[in-house]
C-alpha cells in the first residue's frame, strides 16, 4: 500500500536504490546489512565469489566446509587408488575390500598432508604418479586454506551491534526517532560517523514510488565509540515523519536504513556496518533503558551489552495533526 500524505522534506536521489516500488520485494536491506537481493541470469560460478563467501561464512560453517573438502578430496583419490589397484600400494596387508579401501583412504590422507608415515608406499609408475599429483593438490589446498584463515582473522570488521528495534521516544518536549548501537569487542573505534535514511513508498498519481529522505541526527559523529551510542533524529517540522501518528506508521510501508563507519586502531583501517528497520520493527512510545553504569568501587564504567535492546514505555506529547497532514488512504 502506497502512502499518501504531504511531506515537507525533500527526497534524495543519491541512494543507489531504484525509485519504482513495484519492482522491489520486501525490505531493501536485511538486518545484517546485506542487500535483500537474489541475482539471476548467470551461472553460480559467475555470480558468487567463493573467496568472499569463505571469508563471510560463520566459523562453524567454514570449519565444516574445510572438513568436507578434506574428506571429499581424499575419498576421490581413494577411489582412484582402488581403481588403479591396491596391489600397487606396498605394505597393505589386508584381505577384505573394506579394509583395503580404508587403508587406501588413510594413505591418501597421509599423502595429501605430506605426512607420509612410510608403512604404505606406492609401487610402480601409475601409483607413484597419482601420489605425486595428490601431494601437489595437497600443498596447493593447504596454501589456500592458510590464506583463508589469515584473511578471516585479519579482515577488518566493525564489531558493532544494533538494537533490535527503533523507538519513537520523548525528546526535548517533542519526539525523536532513536536507534541504539554499541561496540561489543575489545576494539578501539574512533571517528565514528552515522547516516540514517528513510525509505518510504509514496503514492504519486496512482503509482507507487520509492522516496528516500535523509534523517538529520542530533549527533552524527563521535570522536570515540567506547560506550553505547543512541542515534537521535529529532522529529521537527523539517523531518519527513513530522506529525506522523502511530496509525500513520502502521499504515505506511517504510524502512529506516542505518549506515555507520569508524576507524579501528587495531586494523588501522576504516570499518563499516549497516542495518535497517522496517516500520514493523518500530516501537511507538518507548525509551531505551541506560546500559552502562559505575562498578561497585566507582572506578570503572560497566557496559551491559545484554541491555542493548531493553526499553520501557514512555508517554509521548499529544500530536496535533493539521487537516492537510492527515492520512488520505
Amino acid at each position: 500500500m502506497a502512502f499518501n500524505k504531504k511531506i515537507k522534506a525533500s527526497s534524495s536521489a543519491n541512494t543507489g536504490f531504484g525509485s519504482n516500488a513495484s519492482n522491489y520485494g520486501g525490505r531493501l536491506l536485511n538486518k545484517d546489512g546485506k542487500p535483500n537481493i537474489r541475482k539471476t541470469g548467470l551461472g553460480p560460478l559467475e555470480r558468487f565469489s567463493w573467496f568472499h563467501s569463505m571469508l563471510s561464512f560463520s566459523r562453524w560453517k567454514f570449519f565444516f566446509i574445510i572438513l568436507g573438502f578434506f574428506i571429499g578430496v581424499n575419498l576421490l583419490f581413494t577411489v582412484v587408488y582402488y581403481i588403479a589397484g591396491t596391489a600397487h600400494l606396498a605394505g597393505m596387508n589386508t584381505s577384505s575390500a573394506w579394509e583395503r579401501f580404508s587403508e587406501a583412504f588413510f594413505f591418501s590422507s597421509q599423502t595429501f598432508t605430506t605426512v607420509g608415515y612410510g608403512r604404505i608406499s606406492p609401487v610402480g609408475f601409475m601409483a607413484s604418479a597419482i601420489a605425486a599429483f595428490e601431494a601437489l593438490v595437497g600443498l596447493m589446498s593447504f596454501a589456500l586454506v592458510t590464506g583463508l584463515l589469515y584473511g578471516r582473522f585479519s579482515r577488518p570488521k566493525a564489531y558493532i551491534k544494533f538494537s533490535e528495534n527503533a523507538l519513537i521516544a520523548p525528546y526535548r518536549g517533542g519526539t525523536g526517532l532513536m536507534i541504539r548501537l554499541a561496540p561489543y569487542k575489545n576494539t578501539a573505534l574512533t571517528d565514528a560517523e552515522a547516516k540514517v535514511t528513510l525509505a518510504l513508498i509514496i503514492d504519486e498519481s496512482g503509482n507507487a514510488a520509492n522516496r528516500f529522505y535523509t534523517l538529520d541526527l542530533e549527533l552524527p559523529a563521535v570522536n570515540a565509540l567506547t560506550l553505547s551510542w543512541t542515534l537521535v533524529h529529532p522529529i521537527t517540522e523539517e523531518s519527513p515523519v513530522y506529525n506522523f501518528t502511530k496509525e500513520d506508521f502502521a499504515n505506511a510501508t517504510g524502512e529506516i536504513i542505518v549506515y555507520v563507519k569508524a576507524f579501528d586502531d587495531m586494523f588501522s583501517n576504516t570499518v563499516i556496518t549497516r542495518t535497517s528497520y522496517t516500520f514493523d520493527e518500530l516501537i511507538f512510545g518507548a525509551k531505551f533503558i541506560p546500559m552502562f553504569h559505575r562498578d561497585e568501587r566507582e572506578q570503572v564504567t560497566v557496559l551491559d551489552l545484554d541491555k542493548l535492546n531493553d526499553f520501557e514505555k514512555a508517554d509521548l506529547p499529544q500530536i496535533v495533526v493539521a487537516e492537510d497532514q492527515k492520512l488520505l488512504l
